[in-house]
C-alpha cells in the first residue's frame, strides 16, 4: 500500500492567515482599551493620593501649599513631597520657598545642588498614559510630570475681568485653590503677597471645586509638564479641557509647535504671568480631575464651558450644571 501524507493547499493557508489577521484586528482595540482603562485607573489613584496629601498638608500647616514661589524656588509639587512618602527627596532640595525677602537668591531648581531632585521621576506625579519626556540638557535632565494645580478661571496672575461667559457676562476672578508668588524681588514684603488658600475659603463647596487636573508632558523642548518650574505647575479653567485653542505660555521658547505630540500654544501677551493653560491629557475624550473633597472625576472635553469655569472658582457662588 502507498501511504499519502496530507498537506494544506496554498489557498487553505491563505484562508487561515486571513482569519488570524481578522481575529487580531478585532482583539487589538479591545486589548488597547483594557490597557488604557488600567492606565486611567492608575492616574485616578495618583490624583487621589495628591489630593489627600493636600488635606494632610492642611492639617499640618492650616492652609493649602503655595502654588509657586517665583519662577524657580519651588512649587506645590515640592511642598507635597513629604506627604506622598517622599520625605527623603524633599530633604535633598535646597532653597525652597524663597519669597524675595533677601538677597542673594538661594539655589533654584536648575542649580547643581537640586538636580538630583528634579531628575527624579516621582510616580505619584506621573500618568502612565503619557510617555515620559527624554532628559534634555535644556532642563538639566529634569523629569516631566502630568498633574497641575488649579489657579482659577482667568489667568495665572489672577487678572480680571478676562473675557465673558457664554451669556456675555464678565468672567471675573472667583478665587482658586492655588495662588502663586509671581514676582519675588528683594523689595517685596510678605504683606504684599497673596495668602495661601484655606479649606474654609472654598465657599462654593469642596465637591464643586477642582483642586488638580492633568497636563501633558511637552516634547522636544516644550515646557509643559515641567512642574518644578512655575509655568509648568498650573492650569486655568478659562479654556476647556483639551482645548483646541492655544495655551498661552510664558514666552515663545516655552512653546514647541514643530512636534505634533504637543498641544497648540502661543506666547502670553501682557507679561509672562498672564499665562492661561488648559487641562489636557492623553486619555481619549477628557481629563481626570481631583476635587477639593478628595474625589476624582473624569470630565469630558465637551463639558459646558461655563460649568468648567465655575468649577475653577472657590467663591464664585455659581450654580453648577451637570458635569
Amino acid at each position: 500500500m502507498v501511504r499519502h501524507r496530507g498537506a494544506f493547499t496554498l489557498v487553505e493557508l491563505l484562508v487561515v492567515i486571513a482569519i488570524i489577521g481578522i481575529l487580531i484586528a478585532l482583539l487589538l482595540p479591545a486589548v488597547q482599551a483594557a490597557r488604557e482603562a488600567a492606565r486611567r485607573s492608575q492616574c485616578t489613584n495618583n490624583l487621589k493620593q495628591i489630593a489627600l496629601a493636600v488635606h494632610n498638608y492642611s492639617d499640618t500647616y492650616k492652609h493649602f501649599p503655595t502654588g509657586n514661589f517665583g519662577c524657580c524656588w519651588g512649587t506645590w509639587m515640592l511642598r507635597l513631597l513629604p506627604f506622598i512618602e517622599q520625605q527623603a527627596l524633599a530633604n535633598l532640595y535646597v532653597g525652597a520657598g524663597y519669597d524675595g525677602g533677601y538677597t542673594p537668591a538661594p539655589p533654584g531648581y536648575g542649580d547643581a545642588v537640586n538636580r538630583p531632585v528634579i531628575r527624579t521621576q516621582v510616580p505619584a506625579y506621573t500618568c502612565p498614559s503619557d510617555s515620559n519626556s527624554q532628559a534634555m540638557s535644556l532642563f538639566n535632565g529634569a523629569a516631566f510630570f502630568n498633574y497641575v494645580g488649579n489657579y482659577g478661571n482667568t489667568t495665572m496672575d489672577r487678572s480680571s475681568p478676562y473675557g465673558t461667559d457664554t451669556a456675555g457676562n464678565p468672567n471675573r476672578w472667583g478665587g482658586a485653590p492655588f495662588v502663586g508668588l509671581t514676582s519675588p524681588a528683594s523689595t517685596m514684603k510678605p504683606a504684599d503677597m497673596p495668602a495661601p488658600t484655606k479649606f474654609a475659603d472654598v465657599q462654593d463647596g469642596l465637591s464643586n471645586t477642582i483642586l488638580f487636573s492633568e497636563t501633558v508632558q511637552g516634547k522636544s523642548g516644550d515646557y509643559r509638564g515641567f512642574g518644578w518650574w512655575y509655568g509648568g505647575c498650573h492650569f486655568e479653567t478659562y479654556l476647556p479641557p483639551n482645548a483646541g485653542q492655544p495655551d498661552l505660555l510664558e514666552a515663545a521658547y516655552a512653546c514647541v509647535m514643530t512636534d505634533p505630540a504637543n498641544p497648540p500654544c502661543a506666547p502670553a501677551t501682557g507679561g509672562p504671568y498672564r499665562q492661561t493653560v488648559a487641562a489636557r491629557s492623553r486619555h481619549p475624550g477628557g481629563v481626570n480631575a481631583a476635587l477639593c473633597d478628595g474625589s476624582v472625576r473624569f470630565i469630558g472635553s465637551t463639558i459646558h464651558l461655563d460649568t468648567w469655569r465655575w468649577l475653577g472658582t472657590i467663591r464664585g457662588k455659581e450654580t453648577l450644571g451637570q458635569f
